[in-house]
């Protein structure tokens, strides 16, 4: 029975995968188990409400299909939801069917706290605290505008967007953002405080860093007046707090901020935290308080890759009102690839060092401004640098390259080498072959000529050796 479960849900993966971007499948087919097959029902199981709500909404259409073309037309689809994760017993999990309509699942009743009765009266409120006009700390420069989209971040903006329309009122409570340094987890988290404020004038939202809860709080109890500062916690409808991981080893911190969590989780306020780690990953944290965070949705900031981050350098240069030539935005987009905040840190230590000096901005310069940022702008090009840069495009082993194996990738790597160190490196004929796993000059000349007509009969060919002297050129 388990075996055949999983194969129909295997072949429907192979129809899906084929359908819809890799990231997308590895972000929410991946983590799907396939449980059980009763008759013409297969029963799969997915890890949240969450997951089962953006299924139903987002890929309904592709799965109704996919599983008709396996299982026929009488062939349906039964999710196992895991409600409620817990490393002191078995996860508690419901059953649904599937709806073939998001809109319609999202109004079944779940037995987890996602809402509480609006009728009941939270006496822990003091009245007339509303209406305060409480500074929610939020800083106007971080908006959805000039948050550049990309593959690294679409996920969570997409997710901030659906919170910022209506906060409190959807699955990603909390919205937890987490990734590395300078990778945007605050500006996205404040961007969907200051689109609340514009949208929501009404709705109290306040900006927090961990740091700064934990002082107030420790002023609280020195000042007697505990009661106060939870009280105003527990008024505010959205609460955006800012590097939880910082509550490691704050045991009577991480005590009181649970209990705030708790009632504005279940009076329907919306929480919104980032950390530099998945939920998973943190350390010094109560298990009572990382279930929580796993209440919603937890999504990653990664590393922007090369478009998104010119087009973040792009829509920095077009606020400050100046314009850049592609290659110097293509020159330090390459070489400055850790976050966002070091890309843009070089960009205005370019432009103050221009108008200081009175300078065009140009690759020259960009290369000569940067060097403490730039890596690689002091190494000289060797065949040793050559090779790996190949072999990293091409994602073959280094010591392949040197090896006597004739598999064409490895054979097509190491002509490339060849090629590009006879035009970019002083090293002789002799030497270049002795590099390259002892080969004498012949290799290296027939290695040449045959990159030579792929080039001029081969576009995708061109390409390839095209995007390796671009990486070389800029560093």
């Amino acid at each position: 029975m388990e075996k055949t479960c999983t194969n129909v849900w295997n072949s429907c993966l192979q129809i899906i995968k084929d359908n819809i971007p890799a990231q997308s499948f590895k972000t929410w087919f991946e983590p799907i188990k396939a449980l059980r097959m009763e008759g013409s029902v297969l029963t799969i199981q997915v890890p949240s409400l969450f997951f089962y709500e953006w299924l139903e909404e987002h890929y309904v259409q592709l799965l109704r299909k996919t599983i008709k073309k396996q299982l026929g037309d009488d062939g349906r689809l039964e999710y196992n939801i895991v409600v409620e994760q817990s490393s002191a017993s078995k996860p508690y999990t419901t059953n649904m069917p599937s709806n073939g309509n998001g809109a319609e699942s999202k109004n079944q009743s779940m037995p987890i706290p996602i809402s509480i009765n609006k009728d009941i009266k939270n006496p822990f409120v003091i009245p007339g605290l509303k209406k305060l006009n409480v500074d929610p700390q939020l800083n106007r420069q971080y908006t959805f505008e000039n948050f550049v989209e990309g593959d690294c971040n679409r996920l969570a903006r997409s997710a901030g967007y659906a919170v910022a329309a209506k906060p409190g009122g959807t699955s990603f409570n909390p919205l937890m953002i987490y990734g590395g340094v300078g990778l945007g987890k605050t500006h996205l988290a404040q961007a969907i405080g200051n689109e609340i404020k514009r949208t929501l004038p009404d709705k109290l939202v306040l900006y927090v860093s961990c740091e700064k809860f934990t002082q107030q709080f420790v002023d609280a109890l020195k000042h007697n007046n505990i009661n106060d500062f939870v009280n105003f916690y527990q008024a505010i409808d959205v609460l955006i707090m800012d590097d939880v991981h910082n509550f490691a080893g704050k045991e009577k911190t991480q005590d009181f901020f649970f209990h705030i969590f708790n009632h504005l989780h279940q009076s329907g306020k919306q929480l919104i935290i980032t950390s530099d780690k998945a939920p998973k990953d943190l350390a010094g944290l109560e298990e009572r308080l990382l279930s929580r965070f796993k209440w919603g949705l937890s999504a990653d900031l990664q590393v922007p890759d090369l478009e998104t981050r010119m087009a973040i350098l792009k829509n920095k240069t077009y606020q400050d009102g100046i314009e850049l030539g592609d290659d110097v935005i293509e020159y330090v987009a390459h070489n400055i690839d850790n976050n966002v905040r070091e890309l843009e840190g070089a960009m205005v230590s370019l432009l103050a060092q221009s108008t200081l000096n009175r300078k065009e901005i140009d690759l020259n310069l960009a290369k000569q401004m940067l060097k403490n940022f730039v890596k690689n702008s002091s190494k000289e090009i060797s065949m040793e640098y050559i090779q790996n840069l190949v072999c990293e495009y091409f994602e073959v082993p280094i010591d392949m390259v040197k090896s006597q194996t004739r598999k064409r990738e490895i054979v097509q790597a190491r002509q490339i080498s060849m090629y590009l160190a006879k035009a970019h490196t002083k090293s002789s004929l002799k030497s270049i072959g002795h590099f390259f796993g002892g080969r004498d000059h012949s290799t290296v000349i027939y290695a040449c000529q045959t990159v030579e007509d792929l080039i001029d009969t081969d576009k995708k060919f061109k390409g390839y050796v095209a995007d390796i002297q671009k990486k070389l050129k800029m560093s």
